[in-house]
């Protein structure tokens, strides 16, 4: 019997950042791969920390579609929302060519919603509102194209488990071990209900003991400031500017059209991608 090939694409999420094993990192995606067949399964991960929309179209697609997967995940957009490069417009028209490649190919396609990560980090309103219109546009855009290319879709924007602090390692960013338990175990359900996983379920509970707290403070001060380092380099000039459009608008009482401006952008890149199709379709014709 040819084992169940799963291939995990995206970002330091489904690399296993927060869920350190070894020397290396495991994550919701491997602990997952254990649960997708009562067989032997075939997983590969290409995720990638810091990787955006773009490094998984071009980068990471074209290894897992040679890798010819029955299931794949695409688990992508944080790191877009952190750039001052953002463009919704560009995230949705790559998210639609990765969906559309796997798909073409019959694989099963895992996608999810996720939090914003200004009030993951506990940034003040005037900065982590910014992020979470960015974040809300990415959510509503995998939303619509999960729909449409049937994809199994884990809706992990909300919830209790995001407030659990439990359930996050030190960064406050990503999911600690009991964290990455429960996404595998939640996706593992939903492919269950799709007919696509007949493995035992991961298992919620945390195999290792939790970081102490002089472990968390010590990453904190060494990888923890590197990383809030490079974001900072890329983000907070825009990050400030974008702030400093907020007070603006608050002060002038039209605080909501900053919000019908990111759904009205939201809403013209869905159209494109849709008259894009429909001329694809007249020209096969």
């Amino acid at each position: 019997m040819r084992p169940v090939r799963f291939v995990a694409l995206g970002d330091s999420l489904t690399e296993g950042v927060g869920d350190p094993v070894g020397a290396g990192w495991r994550g919701w995606a491997a602990l997952l791969a254990g649960g997708m067949a009562e067989g032997p399964v075939d997983f590969t991960n290409l995720a990638v920390s810091g990787a955006q929309t773009r490094d998984v179209l071009e980068r990471q697609t074209p290894g897992a579609l040679g890798l010819r997967p029955d299931v794949a995940s695409v688990v992508i957009g944080v790191n877009d929302t952190l750039r001052c490069t953002f463009d919704i417009h560009a995230v949705a028209a790559r998210l639609d060519e990765v969906y559309a490649a796997l798909t073409r190919q019959k694989t099963v396609l895992l996608t999810a919603c996720l939090p914003d990560p200004g009030a993951m980090l506990g940034l003040p309103g005037v900065l982590a509102r910014p992020l979470a219109r960015r974040q809300r546009a990415v959510n509503t855009v995998v939303h619509a194209l999960s729909e449409r290319y049937g994809a199994v879709h884990l809706h992990a924007a909300h919830g209790a488990w995001l407030t659990d602090r439990a359930m996050w390692s030190s960064d406050r960013l990503h999911p600690g071990e009991r964290g990455h338990r429960q996404l595998a175990l939640r996706f593992h359900t939903l492919l269950v209900e799709a007919g696509a996983a007949t493995g035992t379920a991961p298992s919620p509970e945390p195999e290792f003991p939790v970081p102490t707290r002089s472990a968390s403070l010590w990453w904190l001060a060494t990888a923890g400031t590197a990383w809030v380092a490079r974001r900072c380099t890329d983000l907070l000039p825009q990050l400030l500017r974008l702030a400093a459009d907020e007070v603006r608008h608050r002060a002038r009482g039209t605080s909501a059209r900053l919000d019908l401006r990111a759904a009205a952008a939201v809403s013209a890149a869905l159209a494109a991608l849709s008259a894009a199709e429909r001329t694809d379709a007249a020209d096969a014709a």
